[in-house]
């Protein structure tokens, strides 16, 4: 007898995760607990992680070409969230598929990153396109998107860095987690990417979304500039770690 879609959620919710240290409110309690209903169905449709990954992409990419091509209205902001939000739930879900099919792959696993790479490069590139096509706004405003955008892809670099380089030292990323906080989450709310996609929401308000938007890379900078000094010093400890 095949298991319910109820049965399913329950045995992905006992297979979770821990919480990594850094991870952050919107991810924890919005984005996984959707991506694991998402993950039910899909496998209940038969999906494989793979065609989960391109069902998130699909969501994504149609979010961020609507915010490069398509005309400011007041209604596109929320068409933008909630693209880019189910794109990010669905990109949860292809973990969780794979779970419930028994483990995941390597090509999955590239696939996955691979997504997630054109998606943090392209986001703010196509902000920069739509503020510069459609926005009436000082050129300087235009060098937000522009260094977010290489916030967001020196962020989303490091951290796949640091797994790589720990993973020749023999050290599972696991390692971070554990010690995970309600108020670490919430101070860290700024940096999701969920919570960058609600953002999106006001897209069609510049007024207001121009001011979050930058107030939100401030945040990721910031974040990235004390992550970065952090990353340094434990990758450096594995060195130490090693001739010791």
């Amino acid at each position: 007898m095949s298991e319910s879609l109820r049965d399913l959620i329950a045995r992905l919710a006992g297979a979770q995760k821990s919480r990594a240290r850094g991870a952050p409110a919107y991810s924890i309690f919005v984005n996984r607990p959707v991506g694991r209903v998402l993950a039910a169905i899909a496998y209940k449709a038969g999906l494989t992680p793979n065609q989960v990954t391109g069902v998130s992409a699909l969501f994504t990419f149609t979010g961020i070409l609507l915010l490069a091509l398509a005309p400011l209205t007041w209604w596109l902001g929320i068409v933008v969230w909630l693209l880019l939000a189910l794109g990010y739930a669905w990109d949860s879900a292809d973990g969780q598929v794979a779970r419930l099919r028994g483990g995941g792959s390597l090509g999955g696993e590239w696939l996955d990153h691979f997504v997630d790479a054109l998606k943090v490069s392209s986001l703010h590139a196509a902000v920069l396109v739509g503020m510069a096509r459609f926005w009436d706004i000082p050129a300087p405003w235009l060098l937000v998107p522009l260094l977010f955008g290489v916030v967001a892809t020196t962020t989303f670099f490091g951290m796949i860095l640091n797994d790589l380089l720990r993973g020749k030292k023999g050290v599972d990323s696991a390692h971070d987690r554990g010690g995970w906080s309600p108020l670490r989450a919430i101070i860290l709310l700024p940096t999701d990417y969920g919570f960058l996609c609600l953002v999106f929401a006001l897209w069609g308000i510049p007024w207001l979304f121009l001011p979050l938007y930058t107030a939100v890379f401030a945040a990721s900078a910031m974040f990235l500039m004390l992550a970065a000094v952090k990353w340094f010093h434990d990758i450096s400890a594995l060195d130490e770690e090693s001739r010791a």
